[in-house]
This record gives structure tokens, C-alpha cells and sequence, in this order.
């Protein structure tokens, strides 16, 4: 009898037991997943975007009931819907967050290797009280179809794909990312008092697209300017495949000596942040690599990847697939004292974290800013792929999407990154489409003030008679470009 109570009491055990683990073991959903392109946009973003802990359904909690958690992702029948839904105060707070829909085109536009037509532009009101519309070049990417067709900084079209222009029609310029062959014709301007016209000037222009690659070293000189040697560089991109390109600029600019340097980022927008570091480093050459050019600050799950970028004496060079080829010593100057910046609302992202970061060392005031406010981004980010670790290694081949969300905020030495608004010029000078000049002119009006101001003969901007075009610009071919205003972690830094 006691042998048989011990039986019972034994299987009554042993049945609590597997109950208990029955219970314990994950339970299969009832309902199934329709898309795995939704669940690494979900969880990418749980896991590394800045803003993840103000977004309710990106909270940790979200997927604990799987079945919940796959009827919320079924919901979506487009990932990048459900990528758009998620972002925080989107077009406010967020502004800069994207899905890629081919990660192989948009890290080779990181490379600087684009499908193009080798020009970029913007629209115009021709008067403030009328309706037409007019396009001008704001520079051109040599050995392209727009330099090989003859096409200038400073051209002004009236029409493109056979379309006059005006306020109704213009988004036929569209055209010029989607098309594989555009065409336009050009005019002259024409004043009479405050009113402008075009008239046709014969000039047309019919162009194929093609890969092109573009250094972002677009413009350098030495100047003598008073007895003074002046340094003056275009730069168009934070493009880290060229490097060995800018370092060699900076060479140039130490062989000459020069005291001053013109930093021509009017039409930058940003690109990788450790090219950003090496060309603050050799900007600004008094300060060691053991001082902090700039903080990244993570989300608060990834608070422990928080980090910092120097001043760099040496650095790496890639080519122009992006594989690493090997180390460089950085040409460094070390007498400059003050820098002048061109800049625009085309001053975006790493050209504003160039301004921040030397700030803090040279001081406010030896960091000239002549032109108009800048863009206001004091945010970056990192590409995530959907591998097992959002890493470029072992991506899933199922599909090419990938996420390009705001991951990390930019700081300075001095905790300072309040620059959402943009910075302000200190001198300030609007480019007038009348009086567009080539890069290095020294008649060129922004780059006239910072010379101006070397020779200590004027303090503020110049009045340059032209058409009121400068309030009146209603499209810019450079925003709708998905990486043209960016600032990017490069995946061999991740890797």
C-alpha cells in the first residue's frame, strides 16, 4: 500500500513537472509572418535607432506575443510603410531617416559612383509676381555628359524636355532621375528695371546618362592675395574613397606655405564622418590625437558603443570599390589661425560637423562663415543590412532593402550641438543667379568677401544688382537625392 501511495505521488510529480515545462517551452504562433523584410525593419530599428525609446511600437515589449507581434508587422504590405510609421515626428524631429531600396546603389553613391548626367541645379521663380520658372547650373562634374556637352556653372535653361517652365509644370524635371536621356535649351537673362526675361540664346543640350564617378575634390588653387598665400578648395562630398585626393591638396596647400584658407562648402552635404575627422585634421593641425574632434552619442540600449573621433595624424585610404589599400601619413597645417567657410542651405550634416568641431578650438570667431544659414543637421548614421547583426556580413540575398535611420547625434569637444536650426553666416552674401561666377574668380562674390576680408577691406556682404531669384528658388536637384545630405559611419568601420 505505502509502495503504491509513492507511485502516485511519483507520477503526479512527474506530470506537474512536464506541465510546468510545457509551459515554460515557446508556444508556436497562430499566426504566421508574411513578410521578413517587415520584421528586420522592425528590429533594426528597435535595436539602434536614436529615437527608439520615444516611438510606443518600437518599445521591447512589442514582440513578446509573437502572434500579436506578426499580425502588427502583417499589417504592412510595403516595409517601407511600415519604415515611414515608425519614424519619430517625422519631418520635424526626424527629417533625414530612409529606406533603401537597393543597397548596392546606395553604398556605391557613398563610393561616389552614380548613374548621373553629371550636373546638379536648381529652380527659380524668373519674377516674384509671375509664374515662370527658370533653371541654372550650379556646377558641373568634369568628364561627365554635361562637361562633354559644353555646359557651364552659371547656364540658365528655360526649358527642359521640350517644357517651358513654370510654377504648374516644373516637376517635369523629375525627369532627371528617372529618364535615361534628357534635353534642355538655354536663355540669356535680361533685366529692364526689377523685372527679368529670358531670351533664347540657341544653346541646347541633349544628354544620356551614365555611371559616373565624381572627386569631391572639385576645385583647389593658391591665391596671392596681398603678399599673402591663400589656400581655396571646393569640396563637394565627404566622399572616403578619395582620401588620397584631398590629403593631396592639403600637400599642395603645406609646399606653398599658405596663412590663410578659403573651405568652399556651399554645395556639400555631408558624407562619412571619419573623412570629416581627416580633413578637420588637416585643417586644424595644433591639435594631437589624443584630443576629441567629436563625440557620437547612441541610443540609450547602445549607450555602451558611445564614441569619440580624434585628430588624425595618419589615416586610411580606399579605393574606389571601398576596399581598404593601405595607410597615409595627413598632411597637416599647422599656422592657420583662422579658417573661412562658404556656405549655403546646401551646408549640411558632415560640412556642419567640420564647423562645430573646429569651433571648440579655434574659437567662434576664427571660424568665418560667409553666405547663407546652413542646412541644420547634427545627426548620423549607419547603414543597417539585414544580416544577423545589421551588418554588411552576411546579408540576407533574398532581397537588396536595406535602412539608412538616425542612429547617433554629433557633439564637440565641448558638448555643443545645437545647431538644428542651421548656423548662421557671419557675413552674410546670397549667390545671385546673375552674377554666378567659375569657382576661383576672384570676382566670384562669396569667394570676393573671404579675400576682401584677408586684406582687411570690408566687413559684411556685398549688394550685387540681378533679378530677385535669390528668395524665389523652388527646387534643388541636390535634395531629392537620397544621400545628399548625409552623415555616415562607413561599414568598414563596423565590420
Amino acid at each position: 500500500m505505502k509502495k503504491l501511495v509513492l507511485t502516485t505521488v511519483t507520477l503526479l510529480t512527474l506530470l506537474f513537472i512536464n506541465c510546468d515545462k510545457n509551459k515554460d517551452e515557446p508556444q508556436e504562433p497562430t499566426v504566421e509572418l508574411n513578410s521578413e523584410i517587415n520584421d528586420f525593419v522592425w528590429k533594426g530599428l528597435n535595436t539602434h535607432y536614436y529615437w527608439q525609446s520615444d516611438v510606443a511600437n518600437l518599445d521591447d515589449t512589442k514582440n513578446d506575443v509573437l502572434s500579436d507581434y506578426n499580425t502588427y508587422l502583417n499589417s504592412y504590405n510595403d516595409p517601407e510603410e511600415l519604415f515611414e510609421s515608425l519614424l519619430y515626428q517625422k519631418g520635424t524631429s526626424d527629417r533625414f531617416s530612409w529606406f533603401i531600396d537597393d543597397y548596392r546603389a546606395s553604398d556605391a553613391s557613398s563610393r561616389g559612383i552614380n548613374d548621373a548626367f553629371g550636373f546638379e541645379f536648381s529652380l527659380a521663380r524668373l519674377n516674384s509676381d509671375g509664374d515662370e520658372v527658370i533653371g541654372y547650373i550650379t556646377y558641373i562634374v568634369p568628364n561627365t555628359p554635361a562637361s562633354e556637352a559644353g555646359l557651364k556653372r552659371g547656364d540658365v535653361f528655360n526649358i527642359f524636355n521640350g517644357v517651358s517652365l513654370n510654377l504648374d509644370n516644373y516637376s517635369v524635371v523629375n525627369k532627371y532621375y528617372s529618364d535615361n536621356s534628357i534635353s534642355m535649351k538655354f536663355a540669356t537673362l535680361e533685366f529692364n528695371n526689377s523685372e527679368a526675361s529670358v531670351i533664347s540664346n540657341g544653346k541646347e543640350a541633349n544628354l544620356t546618362l551614365r555611371e559616373v564617378v565624381e572627386n569631391p575634390v572639385h576645385y583647389s588653387s593658391t591665391l596671392d592675395i596681398d603678399g599673402k598665400k591663400v589656400g581655396y578648395l571646393v569640396y563637394n562630398g565627404f566622399k572616403y574613397t578619395f582620401h588620397a585626393e584631398m590629403n593631396a591638396v592639403f600637400g599642395d596647400f603645406k609646399s606653398q606655405n599658405i596663412q590663410e584658407l578659403v573651405l568652399d562648402l556651399r554645395y556639400n552635404g555631408g558624407g562619412s564622418v571619419l573623412t570629416c575627422a581627416y580633413l578637420s585634421s588637416m585643417i586644424y593641425g595644433n591639435a594631437s590625437e589624443n584630443e576629441v574632434f567629436a563625440k557620437l552619442i547612441n541610443n540609450s540600449k547602445n549607450s555602451d558603443d558611445d564614441s569619440y573621433y580624434p585628430f588624425f595624424d595618419k589615416g586610411y585610404i580606399y579605393d574606389i570599390d571601398g576596399d581598404n589599400t593601405g595607410d597615409f601619413t595627413l598632411n597637416r597645417l599647422t599656422n592657420l589661425n583662422k579658417l573661412y567657410v562658404i556656405v549655403s542651405d546646401d551646408t549640411a550634416s558632415a560640412s556642419e560637423m567640420v564647423i562645430n568641431g573646429l569651433r571648440a578650438y579655434m574659437g567662434d570667431a576664427n571660424v568665418i562663415l560667409i553666405g547663407t544659414t546652413t542646412y541644420g543637421k547634427n545627426v548620423g548614421s549607419f547603414t543597417l543590412y539585414d544580416s544577423p547583426d545589421f551588418s554588411s556580413t552576411n546579408i540576407n540575398t533574398n532581397h537588396t532593402n536595406a535602412m539608412q535611420p538616425i542612429t547617433f547625434k554629433i557633439f564637440n569637444k565641448l558638448d555643443q550641438s545645437d545647431y538644428t536650426a542651421g548656423f548662421n553666416p557671419d557675413i552674410e552674401q546670397v549667390e545671385y543667379i546673375s552674377d554666378m561666377k567659375p569657382f576661383g574668380d576672384l570676382n566670384e562674390p562669396l569667394l570676393k568677401i573671404a579675400l576682401d576680408n584677408i586684406r582687411g577691406t570690408v566687413s559684411k556682404g556685398q549688394t550685387i544688382k540681378g533679378p530677385e531669384l535669390k528668395n524665389e528658388k523652388v527646387f534643388n536637384s541636390a535634395d531629392k537625392r537620397q544621400f545628399s545630405k548625409e552623415m555616415y559611419i562607413i561599414p568598414q568601420e563596423l565590420n
